[in-house]
């Protein structure tokens, strides 16, 4: 089990997308982030009081936890020192990059040396079947998004507390590293070999209640030529009954892709539902989780309304306005 409180690492992120995974946490457990570490030149602030890895020893941090998701996953060697150090003041380690703790001689040795702990999140441990596309009872809603972190796991989460708020019969599926260490559970499925991925998710879905739904944490973009095949892995073995169309309209082109202009709402729409159809033929997109953090709040309202009224779907930003009315969506089906 991987230790709380944590101190979150920023490193030199170059911006405040790049510490999504510190983020996520510390909006959805902020009861687990004591602290931030950013390295000179970091571009994100998550708010959180500024530590040395004194202080957060101090304050009670036992985990430095990793809260960067570079492109490509990668441990840089401008954070090794940092690491190094908190290994040698009795902090574990925890990081989701693909590439691995485990994997870094010198840390393994201080952690050996210093009889500290190095979790990577996102190694799969379980043997993962082959998808059959067995229908499965239970349902099951999934977020599609224009492109990468636009809030698809966001919508989840919210969805899922709404769901429990009412009383309802709800699970958060968590999919990737952030929403492993948010929960403690969940399948890595990009770190899935790609024969496997789609089974997984069956794994992770399995029967349930009728009236029961599962709300998977969606990853990448149909359209997104780096990511598509995690996103195509969620939509055939997740079956899901709803999908949620996810976008952040301020972005100017793909994430990590400047050749690449986002694709509309309307797009994703036909292609997710007609590809979702394969495997659960009466799948149907049921409304718009749009992510305003970067719109005032006049702004963010004229632009829901507007692609409300453009799409014929309910559209709001559910962390900041609440996911009621994209649950109210799910009733009947």
């Amino acid at each position: 089990m991987i230790q709380i409180p944590y101190l979150l690492f920023l490193g030199d992120a170059p911006d405040q997308l790049a510490a999504k995974v510190a983020q996520g946490i510390k909006d959805w457990r902020p009861e687990n982030a004591v602290g931030q570490f950013r390295l000179p030149g970091c571009g994100a602030d998550l708010g959180l009081t500024d530590m040395t890895l004194e202080d957060a020893k101090t304050a009670g941090a036992k985990t430095l936890v990793i809260g960067v998701a570079n492109r490509g996953g990668v441990i840089s060697e401008t954070w090794k020192q940092v690491l190094r150090d908190a290994l040698a003041m009795g902090f574990d380690l925890a990081s989701g990059l693909h590439n691995l703790l485990k994997n870094e001689d010198d840390l393994v040795s201080t952690a050996k040396k210093y009889g500290q702990a190095l979790h990577d999140v996102r190694i799969p441990d379980v043997k993962y079947p082959i998808a059959n596309g067995v229908r499965r009872r239970g349902k099951r809603c999934l977020a599609v998004g224009t492109d990468c972190s636009v809030g698809k796991m966001y919508t989840a989460l919210a969805m899922d507390a709404e769901m429990r708020k009412r009383r309802l019969k709800s699970t958060f599926r968590a999919t990737g590293q952030t929403g492993i260490l948010i929960t403690g559970g969940g399948v890595p499925v990009d770190a899935v070999v790609a024969d496997f991925m789609a089974g997984s998710i069956e794994w992770l879905t399995p029967d349930n209640d009728d009236d029961h739904w599962d709300m998977i944490e969606g990853q990448g973009s149909l359209f997104h030529v780096s990511y598509s095949g995690v996103t195509m892995a969620l939509i055939h073995g997740g079956q899901p009954d709803a999908l949620i169309l996810s976008h952040e309209p301020t972005r100017p082109h793909m994430r990590g892709l400047p050749g690449y202009d986002l694709p509309s709402l309307e797009a994703v729409r036909d292609t997710a539902v007609t590809l979702a159809k394969v495997a659960n033929p009466t799948c149907q997109v049921v409304g718009i989780s749009i992510n305003t953090q970067h719109l005032s709040e006049d702004q963010a309202l004229d632009y829901l309304a507007k692609t409300e009224q453009r799409m014929g779907l309910p559209a709001v930003d559910p962390f900041r306005q609440g996911a009621g009315r994209l649950v109210d969506t799910l009733d009947g089906i």
